[in-house]
């Protein structure tokens, strides 16, 4: 798959619940993170777990994932993503959304870095919404 592949088959997952196509020794990167939370979490198993209780965690329902823009590098295994996810938060039924940047490579059809860059300023004022 190329890395656009690799991409919208991750949004899939991200509204499904799925595993993702996170390689063994994937790097998943949040340069942003919120105070207490990693910035960097390495291998499949402990992003696998983390991701799961963080989704646990959230008191809203996944229901969209829109792409923004895709723009190629000049790495052939890396593209970097403009995209949008809607929810709806679970406590009181109203939809909100929001933007992230995301730097995606891949490896043997799987990810090996992802990097996003969260806007958690409003995030956090959703959430604290419920």
């Amino acid at each position: 798959m190329t890395p656009h592949e690799v991409y919208t088959r991750m949004g899939a997952d991200w509204l499904a619940g799925g595993p993702g196509l996170w390689a063994e020794d994937v790097v998943v990167e949040s340069p942003f993170a919120r105070p207490g939370r990693p910035k960097r979490i390495e291998g499949r198993e402990t992003f696998r777990k983390y991701a799961e209780e963080g989704r646990a965690a959230m008191p809203v329902t996944f229901e969209e994932h829109n792409t923004i823009a895709i723009h190629d590098t000049a790495d052939p295994n890396t593209i970097v993503v403009e995209y949008e996810l809607v929810a709806t938060l679970n406590a009181t039924g109203t939809r909100h959304s929001a933007r992230f940047i995301g730097v995606l490579t891949t490896r043997d059809d799987e990810v090996v870095l992802w990097r996003e860059y969260q806007d958690t300023a409003a995030i956090d004022a959703v959430l604290a919404s419920a």
